[in-house]
């Protein structure tokens, strides 16, 4: 094909109107009545080009040459409710949203046009959704007997098979959650992959033409009614490179500006807490604890100079040694014994302590409403210590402040691994650094020269 590009489509029976209605059937109304209720997409559709078209079976977006488009055929609109518009329109802002158009395409394609359509129905009501959409945990439709011949045993059982297989899903996943299950399983897979006689070969299917968006064949093109989109998806892995970040750049500058102007007003329409948090998310330019924390304890290293006859003296060459720099860094990191500060916690941190143990000397204690002086052990790099509790009570951060000001001849600065919840210290003698475990948050401002470490286990990453 020339003219690449990159394109959704979406398809699902509907309400057949003639061409009259089809004529006459108009977007702009329904752009508005979505700008009132659903801001979050309308600020996305608002950077899309709509292009009315019945090039196309459904409606779909693309990005091509760097642009961002969305193609609409009015005669499928026109048979579909207010609400399905509504649901349709929402459905393709979220493949926008999740870099479908413009992530690396997983193969089998078809397989992937499944687990996108699962990801994104799964954030959009039901009744929102055009008849016939993927749903997880909806099955597919009842046929009737006439169907079933039509469509055969052999591939009855594959439809009965994936629809079971759908009808288990849970809700909320994401795409590559749902290509894994589905490519897992040889049965369903064998239902997307190999489609009956008279349904087409996957991939086949005619280019668009002038720059639309591509039709490939799917389960559901021959006849039968077995579920499917019109469309494959097709172009969604050949873009060019400068392309493919172009658009993706459009997108995310899209997405911050309408989460933005979602927090600033308080209104996301019927976007809830689950899918504004994961929104932000997409847009977070947050940097990773694990960096934090080498950079806290890089910026407390201070550098020992000692002679070396290995090293020229820049002032008296031959006359005296020259000299050379060692880094070195002394840290205390304070344990907090609260039951919430779990091993995991404990874990994540020791992880990366393990690297950093190599230029850093690392001193350990536990503390509760006391610090735990006996607890005191040294992690080095060819010696880990032990993660054992040694305390019971509460938490007081005053009396971690006061230890590490009390040695501040030992440490450069100081680390507090803890949950949070306790009042604010006094400012501290030394560089000071708190380590919030995953899950929690500091119950007061850290001041502006302490550094603030929020960690991300496994299930937040």
């Amino acid at each position: 094909m020339a003219n690449k590009e990159s394109t959704s489509t979406d398809l699902g029976p509907h309400t057949h109107v003639d061409q009259a209605t089809a004529d006459a059937f108009e977007l702009d109304p329904h752009l508005i009545n979505l700008l009132w209720a659903e801001p979050f997409f309308s600020h996305i559709l608002r950077q899309i080009t709509k292009i009315k078209t019945d090039k196309i079976p459904t409606a779909g977006v693309l990005a091509k040459d760097g642009d961002i488009k969305m193609w609409w055929n009015p005669q499928f609109l026109a048979g579909l409710t207010s609400k399905q518009i509504k649901g349709l329109l929402k459905h393709e802002c979220y493949h926008l949203v999740f870099e479908h158009t413009t992530t690396r395409k997983h193969d089998p394609h078809v397989v992937w046009n499944y687990a996108t359509d699962l990801a994104i129905n799964s954030l959009i009501p039901k009744e929102e959704l055009p008849e016939g959409g993927l749903i997880p945990g909806e099955a597919f439709k009842e046929l009737t007997p006439e169907e079933i011949v039509k469509m055969g045993q052999d591939r009855y059982g594959q439809y009965m098979a994936l629809s079971n297989k759908i009808a288990q899903f849970p809700t909320e996943n994401s795409g590559e959650w749902y290509f894994a299950e589905l490519m897992a399983d040889d049965e369903t897979r064998e239902a997307l992959t190999q489609p009956a006689p008279g349904e087409g070969e996957e991939g086949e299917g005619q280019p668009g033409q002038g720059g639309q968006p591509g039709q490939g064949g799917q389960p559901g093109q021959g006849g039968t009614p077995f579920p499917g989109t019109m469309d494959d998806h097709g172009g969604w892995d050949e873009l060019s490179d400068e392309d493919r970040e172009l658009v993706k750049g459009k997108v995310r500058k899209a997405v911050e500006d309408a989460v933005k102007k979602c927090d600033s007003t308080g209104q996301w329409g019927s976007v809830g807490a689950k899918g504004q948090g994961m929104l932000r998310e997409l847009i977070s330019k947050e940097i990773p604890w694990q960096s934090v924390l080498k950079k806290f304890c890089g910026m407390t290293r201070r550098a020992n100079r000692s002679s070396s006859v290995k090293r020229m003296n820049r002032k008296y060459p031959g006359v005296h040694p020259g000299t050379q720099k060692g880094y070195t860094s002394s840290i205390a990191i304070y344990i907090d014994q609260s039951g919430s500060v779990d091993d995991e916690a404990l874990g994540l941190l020791f992880g990366e302590l393990k690297n950093l143990a190599k230029r850093t000397k690392i001193t350990l204690f536990n503390f509760d409403t006391q610090v735990d002086e006996e607890s005191e052990r040294e992690w080095t790099r060819n010696r880990h210590p032990g993660i054992e509790r040694t305390r019971f009570g509460g938490t007081d951060f005053q009396v971690v402040t006061d230890h590490a000001n009390k040695n501040k001849s030992r440490f450069d600065g100081y680390l507090i691994l803890t949950d949070g919840e306790c009042y604010e210290p006094t400012p501290g003698q030394l560089k000071r650094g708190w380590i919030i475990v995953p899950g929690r948050q500091l119950m007061f401002e850290a001041p502006k020269r302490d550094f603030l470490i929020q960690m991300k286990g496994k299930k937040a990453a």
